[in-house]
């Protein structure tokens, strides 16, 4: 049989990938959840049937969530993970020999579950074989509101703002992490596609600069994303990701990055015209 898996972006455009085969498909009390085999991407995370990672090009996604905080941050001890159940995100950040905690909170155990046994690429770190690393099975907003001041650097890497994730892009939750951040804290959130979702992005932007000091888009590419050309935005207290980043720490990164470097970091944040506009004040 020839099977294939087609996400729509908007009413008359999508992607659409072969796949070889079903590895799982189930429910939790939040969401579907599919994990299937492509034949050009690998094995691919659905939630809610979308898709949320390939084995192929998450390494994208997870370089660009987490090394320009971290390398913006001088000395990032403490970080958060808000979702990323699929454990890629944790991956990168145990990587900086300054982390000395990397917390999950994922809401959904189902999905921690199945990566560890069904994406063991990306769920290396959150398999308990990591000192590193805390697992809490929780609601995010929630986690974080028992936690005041207590993080260096959060990590909002949620789903599309839908279903569990919608509190996550509103201005009381970015008020929330402001008050879990200490006191030269760093937010970062994936932040949708500059070229379909620019209603969400304004109202995300605004939203931040009403909390945060500093804010600033990135991008990134990546193929399986809807429009190929992905965001992220950069809250902080006090670190500027351009004027404070510490390029040389980047330069002398003791780990290979297939995605990120010094250079793609600067530039991650030249956007163009059009996605400056998106979220113009």
């Amino acid at each position: 049989m020839d099977l294939w898996y087609t996400e729509k972006h908007t009413d008359g455009a999508g992607i659409t990938l072969r796949v070889k085969k079903s590895l799982f498909s189930g429910e939790s009390e939040f969401q579907k959840l599919d994990i299937v085999d492509t034949m050009d991407y690998g094995r691919m995370m659905l939630l809610d049937g979308l898709v949320m990672v390939t084995e192929r090009d998450e390494f994208i996604y997870h370089d660009m969530i987490t090394h320009p905080a971290l390398f913006t941050h001088p000395n990032p001890q403490k970080v958060l993970v808000i979702g990323g159940g699929d454990g890629g995100t944790i991956r990168e950040i145990v990587r900086h020999p300054e982390v000395e905690l990397a917390v999950l909170c994922e809401i959904d155990g189902l999905v921690i579950e199945k990566s560890i046994e069904l994406l063991p690429s990306m769920a290396s770190a959150i398999d308990g074989s990591n000192p590193k690393v805390k697992l809490h099975i929780d609601d995010g907003i929630a986690y974080i509101k028992e936690h005041q001041g207590e993080f260096d650097v959060i990590l909002v890497d949620s789903t599309d703002p839908i279903g569990p994730a919608v509190g996550l892009f509103e201005e009381d939750f970015y008020q929330t992490v402001f008050a879990a951040l200490k006191e030269d804290g760093i937010m970062v959130a994936q932040s949708e596609s500059p070229f379909y979702h620019a209603d969400i992005q304004k109202e995300m932007f605004g939203n931040l600069r009403a909390v945060f000091p500093i804010v600033e888009m990135y991008q990134a590419f990546i193929p399986t994303y809807p429009s190929g050309f992905w965001s992220f935005a950069f809250a902080s207290k006090q670190y500027h990701p351009v004027k404070d980043f510490d390029r040389k720490r980047a330069a002398n990164r003791e780990f290979h990055t297939r995605y990120y470097n010094e250079d793609l970091h600067l530039g991650a944040f030249m956007l163009p015209t059009f996605a400056q506009e998106n979220i113009a004040e």
